[in-house]
């Protein structure tokens, strides 16, 4: 891509997101668990389709990788666990409703509402499922990643793949459809305000602050498909940290 045009979607953030109106505010945080832990007809349809997510962030692990160290970003309902055999695993999740009731939750380490409060910490994975679409400061959440895995560690995010035609219509006849048949509400005011990053500038801001990446796709290809998967190594420290540095000094 052109480094005009990746320069630009870096310092297009933070982002702003979209006002919910007050109807979607009502029941928003209901929808969003029965959404993540499948409750409803489509949810569970989705989940079987996200399993695909789920394993390949999961892919690097073995049943006797338990010295590994593991940060979740966005672990929402605490599900990837299901797929993590590993013992010593931490959260970044702001919205504490989500996992507070999880019978996951003795699993684990240590929970941390915001990436910035992860200091003084090495981890030899960092991942993240379904919520790099959601983060306003995405630039600053990768930057950060980078600062605090170990030498050899990995960063492995899975992603919707927004902004393509496939993904739209598949939630358009899924999800969409039974949101409006339920509430009578159009499911794209709710999706524009969660999903403010599309894959392609999440994977922009992974080339920025990786060296290496290797990207994987639920489908044909990019524009087709439904998931990506990244498995990023090799952190630029340099870029890493003259952003943090200043973004820092600006916030």
């Amino acid at each position: 891509m052109n480094q005009n045009k990746v320069k630009a979607i870096i310092s297009s953030y933070p982002r702003k997101r979209r006002a919910l109106p007050i109807a979607y505010q009502e029941l928003y945080t209901q929808h969003y668990i029965n959404n993540r832990e499948g409750k409803t007809s489509a949810a569970s349809l989705s989940q079987q389709m996200e399993k695909w997510m789920h394993k390949k962030v999961a892919g690097d692990l073995k049943q006797n990788d338990l010295s590994k160290r593991t940060l979740e970003i966005g672990a929402g309902t605490l599900n990837q666990l299901e797929y993590e055999p590993l013992t010593t695993y931490d959260i970044v999740e702001p919205f504490k409703e989500l996992y507070v009731n999880s019978k996951a939750l003795n699993r684990i380490n240590q929970t941390y509402n915001d990436i910035k409060e992860v200091n003084d910490v090495q981890y030899d994975r960092i991942i993240s499922i379904a919520a790099f679409e959601h983060i306003d400061n995405l630039p600053y959440v990768v930057a950060k990643t980078g600062r605090v895995l170990k030498k050899d560690g990995t960063l492995r995010v899975a992603i919707p793949n927004e902004g393509t035609i496939l993904w739209k219509l598949g939630w358009m006849f899924t999800t969409g459809l039974e949101f409006k048949l339920k509430y009578n509400l159009n499911y794209a005011t709710l999706l524009n305000h969660e999903h403010i990053n599309n894959a392609d500038e999440i994977e922009t801001v992974l080339n920025y602050f990786y060296n290496s990446i290797n990207c994987k796709v639920f489908g044909v290809h990019k524009k087709i498909g439904f998931y990506r998967f990244y498995e990023c190594k090799n952190p630029r420290i340099g870029v890493i940290q003259n952003y943090l540095e200043q973004y820092e000094f600006e916030t």
